[in-house]
């Protein structure tokens, strides 16, 4: 069983401009990111999809395989699932990990971790998809959604809902194809804790981040 990860970049992020590249902590989030996986043992390569030539040139630095993506595949207005199906045809292993740059606090025992739980229960689940608990009285169309408005439980008590946040996804290369997505039919959901979580949306999001970052690395 190959397994490689698979890291998507591209050029033209909105709400944070240049995410991907831009001085984070020294460095950058690709950098970061790039840097890290090749201390994983457990991977049999990683791979970098991107339609910017500069972005590949990193990965080439890193000695990572460089592919580059078709601009539609790259565009604001693709199908997510359609950009999954095509980045997973462009892969060359039995499986991938896709783990995003915009999850900077990921810690490496958690991907080593994570790849052997994926291994050890292969039978039973066709991904592993990590996400953190939401502990929140939420709401849609003005009604509770996870909660009793007369019955109120207390934060810690409300139900174990899980957001998935991306960081890390395994699954095999012809299921990503079958299912279009990272997330199989029978999806194993990994947990990890809010901070390995952080997600960089905003710029809000990316100063938290590069703010703990540079602590954890202290």
């Amino acid at each position: 069983m190959k397994i490689k990860a698979l890291v998507a970049v591209r050029s033209g992020s909105v709400r944070v401009e240049n995410k991907n590249i831009r001085p984070f902590a020294g460095s950058t989030l690709l950098d970061v990111k790039l840097k890290q996986l090749n201390r994983i043992s457990q991977l049999d390569g990683i791979i970098v999809n991107s339609n910017d030539d500069y972005m590949l040139s990193i990965a080439e630095k890193y000695n990572c395989q460089a592919v580059k993506r078709d601009e539609y595949y790259a565009s604001n207005t693709v199908s997510m699932s359609d950009v999954y199906r095509n980045m997973a045809e462009n892969c060359d292993c039995d499986v991938i990990a896709y783990i995003n740059v915009t999850n900077p606090l990921l810690k490496d025992e958690t991907i080593v971790k994570a790849i052997e739980e994926y291994k050890n229960n292969i039978e039973k689940y066709d991904s592993l998809n990590s996400a953190h608990l939401i502990k929140e009285f939420m709401f849609k169309d003005n009604l509770p959604i996870n909660y009793d408005l007369r019955h109120q439980p207390r934060s810690q008590d409300l139900p174990d809902i899980y957001a998935l946040n991306f960081a890390i996804s395994i699954i095999s290369k012809e299921k990503m194809i079958e299912c279009k997505n990272v997330v199989g039919y029978r999806p194993y959901i990994y947990g990890i804790d809010e901070v390995e979580a952080t997600d960089i949306d905003n710029q809000i999001d990316f100063d938290f981040a590069e703010f703990i970052y540079k602590r954890m690395k202290e």
